[in-house]
């Protein structure tokens, strides 16, 4: 056995006490559920509970995913930030419908959202970008998320231009920057067991408003 196998095969799942999860006393709607959750996630000492999987499809409907920070959720909708001119910013004007995914393994959790994306206003986008670190300005204006780049050290000095600006002019606009918000149409909470015995509960968006739903494991 090769020592990643080896590694892979001496993992546990949850090695710790799971809270507990009674469905029947779920909200009506996935907002405020995700809400509890998030904080409880946070109350227990999960790393970056506010990082998620973000899938969407190219133009030709391949899959593609990664990571990013989720920036808020409200009524509209669960909102996270990039550039429209990197490769999800261009699958996402192409196809705009995405999942994202949210996974808290302290507490043996996760949370799954699908739903259609749109866009915040120019002033959103602003607002969102300088209501963050002068690091996170200084990436935005660094820019051409996605494109080739030749060298390490031609996106050091890029980025070391880019710092220094965002210090001098810390109002300082980068005009791709986006807000999107997914608008969900299906939310699920999956609560992890120790025995196995898992529970998925889904809210499913109709003309009445949410419809919850167990699933199988």
């Amino acid at each position: 056995m090769t020592d990643f196998h080896q590694a892979l095969r001496s993992l546990k799942v949850w090695d710790t006490e799971l809270p507990g999860f009674d469905p029947a006393a779920s909200p009506p709607e996935p907002l405020a559920l995700f809400h509890d959750w998030f904080t409880a996630a946070v109350a227990a000492g999960q790393t970056e509970p506010h990082t998620l999987s973000l899938a969407t499809a190219d133009e030709e409907g391949r899959p593609d995913v990664r990571t990013v920070m989720l920036h808020d959720a409200d009524a509209r909708g669960w909102h996270f930030a990039s550039h429209a001119t990197s490769a999800k910013g261009r699958q996402l004007a192409a196809r705009p419908e995405a999942a994202l995914g949210f996974y808290w393994p302290v507490q043996g959790r996760q949370v799954r959202i699908r739903g259609r994306v749109s866009v915040g206003t120019p002033e959103e986008a602003y607002e969102d970008l300088h209501a963050r670190s002068t690091g996170a300005l200084a990436a935005a204006l660094v820019g051409r998320q996605s494109e080739l780049l030749d060298s390490p050290e031609t996106l050091s000095e890029a980025s070391a231009a880019a710092w220094r600006r965002a210090r001098e002019e810390p109002d300082a606009e980068a005009p791709t920057w986006t807000l999107y918000v997914v608008e969900p149409a299906e939310v699920e909470f999956f609560q992890g067991d120790g025995e196995r015995r898992h529970l998925r509960l889904r809210y499913r968006r109709t003309e009445d408003g949410w419809t919850r739903e167990l699933l199988w494991p």
